[in-house]
């Protein structure tokens, strides 16, 4: 196994999270590379902005949604979680397998330390399945 630094996408509803608070956290991740990028609502992330991160080179792409139900624009992090599962049955279709989309639904609670945990997840399942 490699120790290479993986490379995260990660797309947010600006609504939901707090780039400040995002980007210290995000710089005490180590060595990985987390690129963020802000929609107004997780609802505008489209397919192509999604599969354009993985043609850049990105090993595995999360976008932050809202907690069910508190979605400001109603229905927008349902539509991106249709959105996200498209996107991971293509990338599976391609031969790059599932597994390397993911959605994490905001918790009221524990705001970004829960999202951060499960970044920390789901770079964990990244360097399992690519044997990094």
């Amino acid at each position: 196994m490699t120790n290479k630094p993986l490379n995260i996408v990660l797309f947010y509803c600006s609504n939901s999270l707090d780039a400040a608070a995002l980007r210290q956290n995000a710089g005490e991740t180590g060595a990985d590379d987390i690129k963020t990028v802000s929609l107004p609502c997780s609802g505008k992330v489209n397919l192509l902005y999604l599969l354009k991160a993985f043609e850049k080179g990105a090993d595995g792409v999360l976008l932050v949604t809202c907690h069910h139900g508190d979605c400001k624009f109603i229905e927008g992090n349902l539509r991106a979680q249709k959105r996200a599962e498209a996107v991971d049955a293509l990338l599976d279709e391609s031969g790059m397998g599932r597994g390397r989309m993911r959605v994490i639904q905001k918790d009221n609670t524990n705001g970004v330390k829960q999202i951060f945990e499960a970044i920390e997840n789901f770079k964990n399942e990244l360097r399992v399945s690519s044997g990094r």
